[in-house]
């Protein structure tokens, strides 16, 4: 199924239902869900999450309860600046240094709290935990279709930060897994861990790209994130 249908079958289905949480409309983002925390202490239950450090995480309101869980855990957050504008185009939050958890939980309160590095700054990463709008149960992911989180794990991918190995991991309403196979490319990050407040769904052998596609930017796109500059594109 092609991806833009997906996601607008997705957005009203949970708008009307009544599944969906603020922010309101769920169109046009990573949608917020009723038992977003359900899911998320599921995922805190799991190895991949307990033996992490350092997790790459996306700034959504549905993750928001899995970043509360990572930091209480003593582990050190990662999130993207928005479309990667800036050089140091990570935020750190790391544990020792934040004493409002629920603040520096918010979008703001990443913002004003995290420390911003560049990709050379940070460690090698143990668990990303993607946002999504659409999944189904082997491991296809649709965003809200900027392509930035698949961007992002790339860069991680080229300067050795993530790997093969590295899980993928993200949290969802039962009605965004999807039966219908999606329309997806080299590019696309798989998910390894599909969680809901019902239940969890691993995926053996889930691809990964191994670098950034660069036939997919455009020169202009590739101005716009200063730390592309590095890569001879």
């Amino acid at each position: 199924m092609e991806k833009d249908e997906l996601r607008e079958q997705v957005w009203d289905g949970l708008e009307d239902t009544g599944e969906a949480r603020f922010p309101f409309p769920p169109h046009g983002r990573i949608p917020n869900f009723a038992g977003a925390g359900a899911a998320a202490d599921r995922l805190a239950d799991l190895p991949v999450f307990q033996t992490a450090d350092a997790i790459k995480i996306n700034p959504d309101s549905p993750q928001r309860p899995v970043r509360k869980h990572a930091l209480r855990a003593g582990k050190t957050l990662y999130m993207a600046v928005p479309r990667l504008a800036e050089e140091a185009c990570f935020l750190e939050l790391h544990p020792e240094r934040i004493e409002d958890i629920d603040h520096a939980t918010t979008i703001g309160g990443a913002d004003e709290l995290g420390v911003p590095v560049t990709p050379d700054e940070m460690p090698p990463i143990d668990l990303v935990v993607s946002g999504s709008v659409a999944v189904t149960d082997a491991g296809e992911r649709v965003g809200k279709g900027e392509g930035y989180s698949d961007l992002e794990y790339a860069l991680l991918r080229e300067l050795g930060h993530v790997d093969g190995e590295t899980p993928v991991a993200t949290t969802v309403h039962e009605q965004q897994v999807v039966a219908a196979a999606v329309d997806t490319g080299d590019h696309d990050v798989f998910l390894d861990v599909v969680i809901t407040p019902e239940r969890t769904v691993r995926v053996a052998d889930a691809p990964k790209p191994t670098g950034i596609d660069w036939d997919l930017l455009s020169a202009e796109r590739i101005d716009e994130m200063p730390v592309l500059d590095r890569f001879d594109g």
